[in-house]
């Protein structure tokens, strides 16, 4: 199987050194030993296939050259459609002022969700516990996929939707890891006019819209859906500094990223 296909790489676009010996306890419930231990999101090119994925397929690199110790790796709690990119890896890996991770790397047949690339021998520099969480992917979503009016349960992985009415496109962005608001509450309408879409229109300039409603909340995961009222094609999101924190606390800085149309 090939790591790359029609000119898409099966690649790591972040691996975000997101807790230092930092889990909660009550990550126990997907995870023996995980309570205490360091929490790594891993950030994949492509969806993956979860039957192929495990602890050894994954090499966490220290600065000394130490290799770290995975207890195991999730997908929670990015779960629902279109979001089985994101790997938490738990375990050690090493310590963010001694001994930090520098690289991770796909060591095992990791595939992605179609079985059309394998991730082996991918490999990426590890973003340090210090800075905050920055955009990593935008795609617009297919209309199959949309879910409107979702509302979430309360369970791990059950997320809110987009509005039953007003909608004419769905921008998925992904963080680096799971975003809060700086008082552990989901984002609000704050943070909804924080966010940027540049579209582009039929005569081919440019402007800036705000979301008019976000979805995927209540899940606790590191995906936002960004919904439109707009048909104008979306060409980029962003997002300005000091407005989201990931679960060490750090604020997230200014940042961008252009959309993929999907």
């Amino acid at each position: 199987m090939p790591r790359e296909l029609d000119g898409r790489p099966a690649e790591l676009l972040s691996a975000f050194f997101g807790l230092d010996n930092g889990l909660p306890p009550r990550s126990e419930v997907f995870c023996r030993g995980a309570g205490g231990a360091d929490g790594m999101p891993v950030i994949f090119s492509h969806e993956l296939d979860v039957d192929t994925l495990q602890p050894g397929d994954f090499r966490v690199t220290t600065a000394s050259g130490n290799v770290g110790k995975l207890v195991c790796v999730t997908m929670l709690p990015a779960i629902d459609p279109g979001e089985l990119r994101t790997v938490l890896l738990v375990g050690d890996f090493g310590s963010a002022q001694s001994d930090p991770p520098v690289t991770v790397e796909i060591v095992g047949n990791l595939h992605s969700i179609d079985n059309t690339v394998n991730f082996k021998g991918a490999s990426i520099k590890v973003t340090p516990l210090d800075p905050g969480p920055t955009l990593i992917l935008a795609e617009t979503l297919p209309k199959k996929t949309w879910r409107l009016g979702r509302e979430s349960n309360g369970r791990v992985g059950s997320s809110t939707g987009c509005p039953t009415e007003g909608v004419q496109q769905i921008v998925r962005v992904v963080w680096a890891g799971g975003v809060t608001t700086a008082n552990n509450k989901e984002p609000g309408d704050l943070e909804r006019n924080a966010y940027r879409v540049t579209v582009k229109n039929a005569n081919g300039s440019t402007t800036d819209v705000t979301p008019f409603a976000l979805g995927d909340l209540a899940d606790n995961d590191n995906n936002h859906e960004l919904c439109l009222d707009t048909t104008d094609v979306p060409v980029s999101v962003s997002f300005p500094a000091g407005y989201l924190t990931d679960p060490n606390n750090d604020l997230n800085p200014a940042t961008s990223i252009e959309v993929i149309q999907r």
